[in-house]
Parts: C-alpha cells; structure tokens; sequence
C-alpha cells in the first residue's frame, strides 16, 4: 500500500515509534477508484459474501479446469447464464460472475487457483448484455 508522505513523495506507510511525535502536516487520504468508488453500498456488502463462499469452494478444487470451475459455481447456485469469460491461464482458470439485480452493477472477477484462488468485486454495465467496465484483477 502506497501513501502521500509529509515530503509529498509517495511511500509506505510511515509508524510512529513510541515516544516520537507524529508530524504536523495531515497526511490527505486517497480517493477510492475502481470498484471501491463505483458500487453502491448494498452491492459492496453484498460482494463480500459472494467472494467468501466462492474462494472457499475453489480452494477444494485440485486441477481447476474451466469444466471444473463452472461445475463447483453451478453447485453454489450460480446458473450458467451468469457465469462469463471462462479461461484457462495455465494452471489456473479465470472467470467472471454476473451478480447484475435491481439497477446494481455488482460482478466478482475470479482466478480458480486451488488454495491461492482468489475473488475480488468488479463493475459491469447496468443493464444489457454482460460486460465489465472497471476491475482490479486477482
């Protein structure tokens, strides 16, 4: 993670050891971008559980093939109509999960990768045919 510091250089995070004095200029936080700025807060909540049951299902999966993939996502509950860009990237598969209800915009990027698998939120068009516009992949 990277911060603005005192100096305006861009850095770690500084600490304060004990005993020392915090510096006098504010440090000014970041905007959020990518998904963080654009989900509303309901789709944000909601991403976090979607992102939990999944990494935790393709964890068991050894030999994530894409046919492996869709079936673990199918025996979560997700259809194949939201299930998209199914890939092979080597030893892993990447896809994407169409979480689009009621205006949201929220879809969830996922590299199946057994005990590394990983899922993170992403932002797809409102409303038409899926397609994301904004994310931060794992």
């Amino acid at each position: 993670m990277s911060t603005r510091t005192q100096a305006g250089r861009v850095g770690p995070p500084e600490t304060i050891a004990p005993g020392e004095t915090p510096p006098a200029d504010l440090i000014e936080p970041a905007f959020p971008t990518g998904p963080e700025a654009e989900l509303d807060d309901r789709d944000w909540c909601v991403s976090a559980h979607h992102e939990q049951r999944v990494i935790a299902a393709l964890q068991k999966v050894a030999d994530p093939t894409p046919v492996k993939v869709r079936k673990t996502l199918n025996g979560l509950g997700y259809p194949d109509e939201r299930i998209h860009h199914l890939k092979q990237d080597g030893k892993k598969t990447r896809f994407h999960l169409d979480l689009r209800e009621d205006g949201g915009r929220l879809c969830e990027s996922g590299l199946a990768a057994g005990a590394v698998s990983d899922v993170v939120p992403c932002v797809a068009v409102a409303e038409g045919p899926f397609e994301v516009t904004s994310e931060v992949r794992p």
